[in-house]
């Protein structure tokens, strides 16, 4: 690619400050060159997380070196590679983590983030595949050790990552078990692959999961709640069992029974993928290519995509993510398809 690029701008989504919608604005920005080991993407969309909303409010600190612009994730092609980058073409349509800057045309990303679109995704929906798909493996797989037969909890079953969740975990041979907060919820986790979903708002879900398990309770639990359900989740564990905490909604400062971890042999663990080194990035997203993609690619995993919105129209695509009857992802389209 000539250099001449390099001199344009591109369309990218900025926060003036912690706040509301009022902070989001879309400006020209100058586009960014990849430096060596990098790749730069032509962003063809992006997908809205969590960890988004929490930046815009002031929340979630930015890692040092990432991009202030938000977005964890995007689908696109590649513009142009860094120095020692031999395996990447023009135009090849990838997808790729990222630490940062998604909400653009253009994206510069490390060479190990970057993973091509699975066989049969249309390449808008490959935006919303990146951040669920590492981070259910990641914490599922590689930190909880999930094996065949075992009963897993997942809080939110009808969730981005819920919904990933209790797919990944029927093609592994898991006994996945949802937690939803309606009827309508409930009978979209059974739909996803969960062998019983409770309704968290009517039944108390340490009694189901005794219940549903002949008294054995929870191999792993995957939770979003964090503090709200730290206590509840210790008690519906089996010995043994391991609780994965990956988000806060619920709070961030609980009480923990340590005599309840020591009782039953439990592990509590907590993760945060945003942060991680580089490398750690890249080894989740070779096993991402080499073990989930031909689940998406099968049709064991189906995408979800509830609404697609262009860039400019970046306030009302958060206000949606944030809506009750949000059932899969959120994405931005940039006008970048090829």
């Amino acid at each position: 690619m000539s250099q001449e690029l390099h001199h344009h701008t591109m369309r990218a989504v900025t926060y003036a400050g912690a706040g509301g919608r009022e902070v989001l604005s879309v400006e020209d920005q100058a586009l960014p060159a990849p430096g060596p080991g990098e790749v730069l993407i032509k962003v063809t969309a992006a997908g809205i997380n969590r960890a988004d909303l929490l930046q815009r409010a002031g929340n979630y600190p930015v890692p040092k070196g990432a991009s202030e612009v938000p977005g964890l994730e995007v689908s696109g092609t590649i513009e142009e590679t860094g120095a020692g980058v031999g395996n990447w073409d023009f135009g090849t349509p990838v997808c790729a983590l990222l630490a940062g800057g998604g909400y653009a045309e253009y994206v510069v990303v490390p060479a190990g983030q970057v993973v091509p679109v699975p066989d049969g995704v249309s390449l808008t929906d490959a935006a919303g595949l990146p951040e669920v798909a590492a981070t259910c493996w990641s914490n599922l797989v590689q930190q909880a050790g999930v094996g065949r037969g075992d009963w897993v909890l997942v809080h939110g079953g009808t969730g981005g990552i819920g919904s990933f969740a209790l797919q990944l975990l029927t093609a592994l041979g898991a006994r996945p078990v949802a937690t939803a907060g309606s009827a309508d919820k409930v009978q979209r986790s059974l739909e996803l692959g969960a062998e019983a979903a409770i309704n968290h708002r009517e039944e108390d879900f340490v009694a189901r999961m005794k219940e549903i398990t002949g008294g054995h309770g929870a191999d792993v639990i995957l939770d979003v709640m964090g503090a709200k359900y730290l206590e509840k989740n210790m008690a519906a564990l089996a010995r043994g069992g391991r609780l994965v905490v990956i988000g806060l909604q619920g709070g961030a400062s609980g009480t923990l029974p340590i005599g309840a971890v020591m009782g039953k042999n439990a592990v509590v663990t907590g993760t945060m993928l945003r942060p991680r080194p580089a490398e750690e990035k890249a080894e989740i997203m070779r096993e991402v290519a080499a073990q989930v993609w031909p689940l998406v690619t099968s049709g064991a995993i189906r995408t979800t995509t509830d609404a697609v919105f262009a860039l400019e129209d970046v306030a009302a695509a958060q206000d949606r993510f944030e809506e009750a009857d949000r059932t899969g992802k959120i994405l931005l389209t940039t006008g970048g398809r090829p």
